[in-house]
């Protein structure tokens, strides 16, 4: 009996660690996605500024541009563009930062359970610019 009992937390202890790293991989692949539509953005943001012979940048105010929603285009205003894809950008920042927050904790279990040593400095977070104003 207590060798099915062992084999039974064993396959119980297996479940959790993959079912553990799973999630680890499916969200480390979300930020990467995430990440390629930030600079897909910031490509499309940096296009709708444009500058003209002299270097001066042209005020997008009075034009239109084209933006794919879906599987249709629509024309319009870029100023309204510029603001939606600051918007998502602002968007994608705090996903992408909720996300690699998230993170940390379930690595940390995945060590514990795989019986690995807890990594030194692995739960530090970066300084913000308030940090710098001290």
């Amino acid at each position: 009996m207590a060798d099915g009992k062992l084999a039974s937390q064993t396959l119980q202890r297996f479940a959790e660690l993959e079912e553990l790293a799973q999630e680890i991989m499916e969200d480390k692949q979300q930020i990467v996605e995430l990440d390629k539509k930030r600079n897909t953005n910031r490509e499309a943001l940096r296009a709708l500024k444009r500058e003209d012979r002299s270097g001066a940048i042209k005020e997008p105010s009075s034009t239109k541009s084209w933006v794919c929603f879906g599987n249709m285009f629509i024309k319009l205003p870029s100023t309204n563009v510029q603001a939606m894809l600051q918007q998502d950008q602002r968007n994608l920042d705090e996903e992408i930062s909720r996300l690699r927050k998230d993170l940390k904790p379930k690595v940390s279990k995945l060590h514990e359970l795989e019986g690995l040593p807890e990594v030194k400095g692995f739960d530090l977070t970066a300084l913000t610019q308030d940090d710098f104003r001290i």
